[in-house]
């Protein structure tokens, strides 16, 4: 019923920038929270960013000054600037958002299928 599809991954050099976006799409009512997270190889996944559709947000630690995150409420889509790109971002991020599907009054966490961000010289 709900698709999520991230687009904006790649290969970085130390120091670069990424903009990485998810569109959710389907029978969607309302998206309250959109967030990204990421697991790196041998690592559990974890929270990158998150936001509210009131536009109040929280960081990771590790992220914290070096990546922000938006969204654009009437498109359903959220999007996430990486600055200043450390070789310990690389990951797989993946989009997440709890929606409430049209009709109904209860929400439902789902999960795109990840965009790799490879940070390498």
């Amino acid at each position: 019923q709900v698709q999520l599809v991230e687009s904006g991954g790649g290969l970085v050099q130390p120091g670069g920038s990424l903009r990485l976006s998810c569109a959710a799409s389907g029978s969607i009512l309302n998206t309250n929270a959109m967030g990204w997270y990421r697991q790196a190889p041998g690592k559990e996944r974890e929270l990158v960013a998150r936001i509210f559709t009131g536009g109040s947000t929280n960081y990771a630690d590790p992220v914290k000054g070096r990546f922000t995150i938006s969204r654009d409420n009437a498109k359903n889509t959220v999007y996430l600037q990486l600055n200043s790109l450390r070789p310990e971002d690389t990951a797989v991020y993946y989009c997440n958002a709890y929606v409430i599907i049209r009709g109904t009054t209860t929400g439902t966490t789902y999960w795109g299928k990840g965009t790799l961000v490879t940070v390498s010289s």
